[in-house]
């Protein structure tokens, strides 16, 4: 009898831990996906047509990202697929689409207790976790890390059932057949894949499946076809559509009987809706009803404007238990800062005992900052028979669904959840509220209804990333060259991935989730703190705060904050030691020889000129991620001080993200992410007095322009380490690059994000 792991788990628990042991059995689940006319089931991940159209379930929320381009491509080229025929469709929630690496990276969100008693306990359960809630959220870059191996293993198997298919009328080995471009050949002879499809979806998938021995990789070193770069050989799927309009998102939506809705909150900590004057709406043609709940307010009419109009006739008025200015929030910081408690999160080499002294020390303060994402939370939604369907774009699709369900008084079982595409998220879309309040409003008026939040509610109802206050200290060596012998943080900041996990999976309210995680450590909160450099120690400590305001998370997290602090920080050594830039960070990378080679290849792209005074130049680096899987960025940013304010006029950046699987998409994100810390550096602070935002207009964020955006120039490191995301590096390593930039261009060292909230 062969012995596993997981079966002498099982054998041993019979003596007293078999309830456990079940717990970790697997489980077998069936086939979430349905034919059309003419389509052929291979498994949960890959449909192909009659007319050999392959289509591939995409379980992540397309959200500009490109993953329901970069999933299909693993697919078609483990299949043999002609890219041509492939199409995609986003797939039901089903627990066959677990995303087992982000429920293990989540872990103290949703089993704080048991998490971290084992490496091989902490997989288990994460897998059981996130197979038996059917959590395939969307967040943390880990769609690849989850969906590559599962995907290339569905295709190896359908191009086996395929190869077998055709063998069986040839009367050959099924090995023998090559598979290629939609077509299957065997010597002479050669079918299409819609041929074939029918019968070889009866066959029985080879256990293992025969995955080809490299996986998709581009090549990096290819040169650019005559003229300029070559065309993809991927191009992304969803681009025609959205260039056409014809792409449809949730606000899209159109449904026989539809009305329109549009709502109002008060502020978003603790606020009740005390009245409203329902008779100033009268003379609004098209209202078709009101419902109103303890938090809010909305009008439905046979149009949005409609309903906006009736909404603002209405007049709705709020309290707040909380009236939060930003004036508080940073009082309160600073006094935590000097002096609150604090949890030890991260300790390195010889621990916190080496820093016996410090030789520098200095203070970084970076402001909340809302997600942002141009289209504005939006639902649709049809109440009928005690069922509820739901259209809506989502990156915790279960997770939406059970709390619309229970915002109704449904079983989850009688809600149908569409998933859409989201016109940007920014992690705005982990939340939920727009689901509990369309449930709300079609069952009250029992029939079709689209809500579509206001840029104003989109505001007010927005969970910013959170403040932080942060204090960094060095001990130095002794050779007076500015080496650091030791380095400790001081981080104070809301332990908002806590506040965020009790809402996703607690459905706690806002204000409720402030008071389940006060006074708890985040390590979330503090991620990136740990530089890539190899110091003799560090020490990162996390003091919690509670502000009254909620957060929760936005494009690059943590590690905006982090790599702000920490390139300023020796950036500032350097230039107090008349050290010269580059060479200070390459003398503190020790083995870390793919951080290297992205400093160098930055450094080169923008003609680095050591960051001399009055230059302009100033570069940054940052690692997301372990030294093993990580992915790296170098960049160097050059900015110039104007009337007008501050002009950046060109970012080089180096990126190292493993195994590149379509560069076309890898430079997008990347691109897309220097952009958007473009607009955390320059753009304007989130300010808010009373509870509510000073601003409310889409222009008062103050994000860059077109005409603002700088020549951006992004080099991907060929690397042979799994593939890594790329769309938070550039968010990360922007804000410090221009920081030095600007020091290096006036001399001036500004210390607070966004850049210019006090001036310049």
């Amino acid at each position: 009898m062969e012995i596993t792991r997981r079966g002498l788990v099982t054998g041993a628990a019979v003596g007293g831990g078999l309830l456990v042991a079940w717990w970790f059995l697997p489980r077998s689940y069936p086939n979430p996906l349905a034919p059309a006319q003419g389509e052929h089931l291979f498994d949960a991940w890959i449909k192909i047509a009659e007319d050999g159209v392959v289509t591939v379930a995409v379980p992540q929320l397309e959200m500009g990202q490109g993953i329901t381009t970069l999933l299909p491509q693993i697919v078609a080229q483990e299949l043999g697929a002609d890219w041509r025929q492939v199409a995609v469709e986003p797939a039901p929630v089903a627990a066959a689409y677990a995303n087992v690496p982000l429920a293990r990276r989540w872990a103290d969100l949703w089993e704080p207790v048991a998490a971290g008693l084992s490496d091989d306990f902490d997989e288990m359960q994460a897998e059981r976790f996130a197979r038996s809630s059917r959590f395939a959220a969307t967040a943390d870059g880990t769609s690849i890390a989850a969906y590559e191996m599962p995907c290339r293993e569905a295709a190896a198997a359908a191009r086996a059932m395929l190869a077998e298919e055709a063998a069986s009328r040839w009367g050959a080995n099924w090995e023998e057949c090559e598979v290629e471009n939609g077509i299957v050949r065997w010597g002479d002879n050669s079918a299409t894949f819609g041929e074939l499809a029918e019968g070889a979806a009866t066959r029985s998938a080879p256990d293992p499946a025969p995955i080809r021995p490299e996986p998709p990789r581009a090549d990096l070193t290819a040169p650019a076809s005559e003229g300029g770069a070559a065309a993809p050989d991927f191009p992304r799927i969803d681009l025609p559509s959205k260039v056409d309009g014809s792409f449809t998102f949730a606000s899209d939506v159109r449904l026989p009987g539809m009305v329109f809705a549009a709502i109002r909150h008060g502020p978003n900590n603790g606020s009740e809706l005390t009245g409203f004057n329902a008779e100033a709406a009268k003379g609004i043609r098209g209202i078709v009803g009101a419902v109103k709940t303890k938090r809010w307010l909305a009008v439905a009419a046979t149009t949005w404007w409609s309903a906006q109009a009736a909404l603002d006739a209405m007049e709705p008025q709020f309290t707040t238990a909380f009236p939060v200015d930003t004036s508080d929030i940073d009082a309160r910081m600073d006094t935590l800062l000097k002096g609150g408690d604090s949890f030890k999160i991260a300790e390195t080499g010889f621990g916190e005992e080496a820093m016996t002294r410090v030789d520098i020390a200095r203070r970084y303060e970076v402001e909340p900052a809302p997600a942002a994402s141009l289209e504005t939370a939006s639902a649709a939604a049809r109440y009928a028979d005690g069922r509820l369907e739901l259209w809506i774009a989502t990156q915790a699709p279960e997770q939406a669904r059970r709390a619309a369900a229970r915002a109704v008084g449904l079983p989850p079982e009688d809600v149908v959840l569409y998933p859409m595409p989201a016109g940007g998220s920014f992690d705005a879309r982990l939340e939920h509220d727009h689901a509990i309040e369309i449930a709300h409003i079609a069952k009250e008026l029992e029939r079709p209804v689209q809500l579509t939040w206001a840029r104003r509610e989109e505001m007010i109802h927005t969970r910013p990333r959170a403040p932080y206050y942060m204090l960094l200290g060095a001990q130095l060596s002794e050779g007076g060259n500015g080496a650091i012998d030791a380095l400790k943080w001081r981080i104070a900041t809301p332990p908002s991935n806590r506040e965020f996990g009790e809402r996703l999976f607690g459905n706690l309210t806002a204000w409720a989730a402030i008071r389940e995680s006060a006074g708890k450590s985040d390590a979330l909160a503090c991620e990136g703190a740990v530089p890539a450099y190899e110091l003799p120690s560090v020490t990162v400590r996390h003091i919690p705060v509670e502000t009254g305001q909620p957060t929760g998370r936005v494009r690059g997290n943590s590690h905006v904050p982090t790599a702000f602090a920490m390139e300023s920080f020796i950036d500032e050594i350097a230039s107090q030691h008349s050290r010269e830039p580059l060479s200070f960070r390459m003398s503190m990378l020790g083995s870390d020889i793919r951080m290297a080679a992205c400093l160098q290849r930055a450094a080169s792209l923008a003609q680095w000129d050591g960051g001399a005074d009055r230059s302009g130049q100033g570069i940054a680096c940052h690692r997301i991620g372990d030294a093993e899987t990580g992915g790296r960025i170098a960049c160097v940013a050059t900015a110039r001080p104007g009337e007008g304010g501050v002009r950046v006029t060109r970012l080089s950046a180096a990126v190292d993200i493993g195994r590149v699987i379509n560069p076309d998409i890898a430079r997008q994100q990347i691109e897309g992410g220097l952009l958007f810390g473009l607009g955390i550096a320059l753009g304007n602070a989130l300010k808010m007095r009373g509870g509510l935002p000073e601003a409310f207009a889409y222009a008062d964020l103050g994000l860059p322009t077109l005409a603002e955006c700088p020549e951006i120039e992004v080099a991907l490191v060929e690397s042979s380490a799994p593939p890594a995301d790329p769309g938070e590096l550039g968010v990360a390593v922007c804000p410090p690059a221009i920081a030095n930039a600007l020091f290096s261009a006036t001399g001036l060292r500004l210390r607070r994000l966004p850049l210019l909230s006090s001036g310049l």
